[in-house]
């Protein structure tokens, strides 16, 4: 999945430095494609090398659309809405989980061995509407500033904020354009100069403890863990859709209050209760379950205690770390080194989910 994120994209890097660079806009429609071929390779299947390479390319899809989108966002968004619109982005991956586990329960009562093949080219439905939807985007103003476009980028700049004074704002992304372009090389001063080392510390650490949390242990084994406590396998499909209406839900909250309370205070409490409820679940299996991973028959109110315990865990995950470690990273980085601070954030991102699954 990572490998996507290192093709040069979007804004925030000196455009002289790679002459040919996708614009944000095109490189979600390559991810788009890249999702929709490995959808349909995965589908279409008849031998584990097709599954194996429609997950790779599955993969570089999600890699270019998750470097790409946030940026995005947070070029286009007005100043005081910023966080919500970077946290609609957490609720669109949260709504897609939500779907990908009622289809997974849906297909898994399909009878002749199709449900398989319907669950994964499904994948092919958001890949589409990525693909479509991208070629209707404008370039943000900060990319059209880059490619020298001054004037329709302030002609956008007034149709996206709705307003004809926007002198302020098109000056200051103006000189953050100018600063940038002086940065010969983003990647060698992320990586080497002292000032932007807090924001490739933070970029390194925030993706990595996002996955450490253990959330998707929970989000990808959660049909495994149910059944293990005793529900069916019907069941257990539907216990795993049920945390993932969860995760839908809570992840409003962080809509309506991270630009009102502000990202630290979110942070912390959710870390505090993630904290709370996953020693909780911990210290309930494990006296079950003991050292050997048997267990006698576990009573009902026991496994719907485990459930309810995964579910503020989801909960406090979803208005928190979910999306903050997403909306943060995209936010503290100077436009010069945006783009390679972004890709930085994705792939940790993605090698700790490969490391946690």
């Amino acid at each position: 999945m990572a490998g996507g994120n290192f093709i040069p994209g979007g804004g925030g890097d000196n455009p002289d430095e790679y002459p040919g660079k996708l614009t944000l806009k095109v490189t979600m429609a390559l991810g788009g494609l890249f999702f929709l071929i490995g959808a349909g390779l995965n589908a279409a299947a008849i031998h584990i090398s097709m599954l194996i390479l429609g997950r790779i390319l599955l993969g570089i899809g999600a890699g270019f659309a998750n470097q790409s989108v946030p940026i995005y966002l947070s070029e286009v968004a007005p100043y005081k809405y910023r966080g919500t619109f970077n946290v609609l982005f957490q609720m669109a991956i949260t709504i897609g989980i939500l779907i990908a586990n009622l289809v997974n329960f849906g297909t898994s009562k399909m009878s002749g061995g199709w449900g398989w093949r319907v669950s994964l080219g499904g994948a092919a439905v958001p890949a589409l509407v990525i693909l479509v939807s991208s070629m209707f985007l404008s370039d943000s103003p900060s990319s059209l500033i880059d490619r020298g476009k001054k004037e329709e980028a302030e002609q956008l700049l007034k149709k996206i904020r709705g307003v004809d004074n926007v002198n302020a704002e098109f000056n200051d992304l103006v000189m953050a354009s100018e600063a940038s372009k002086k940065v010969e090389r983003p990647w060698n001063n992320l990586l080497f100069v002292r000032k932007y080392r807090p924001q490739l510390i933070l970029s390194i650490l925030i993706p990595s403890l996002q996955q450490l949390t253990g959330i998707n242990v929970v989000m990808f084994y959660a049909p495994v863990l149910f059944q293990t406590l005793g529900f069916k396998s019907n069941a257990s499909l539907m216990s795993a859709a049920i945390t993932g209406g969860v995760n839908v839900g809570a992840t409003f909250i962080s809509v309506f209050c991270t630009d009102k309370f502000g990202r630290r205070i979110l942070f912390f409490w959710g870390g505090i209760f993630m904290c709370i409820f996953q020693t909780t679940v911990a210290a309930l299996i494990g006296a079950k379950f003991g050292t050997t991973g048997n267990a006698a028959d576990l009573p009902l109110w026991f496994a719907a205690l485990v459930v309810v315990c995964i579910c503020v865990f989801v909960a406090n995950f979803a208005y928190s770390w979910g999306p903050l470690g997403w909306l943060v990273p995209s936010e503290i980085s100077p436009l010069e080194v945006r783009s390679a601070a972004q890709c930085v954030t994705v792939s940790m991102n993605m090698f700790f989910t490969f490391g946690v699954a």
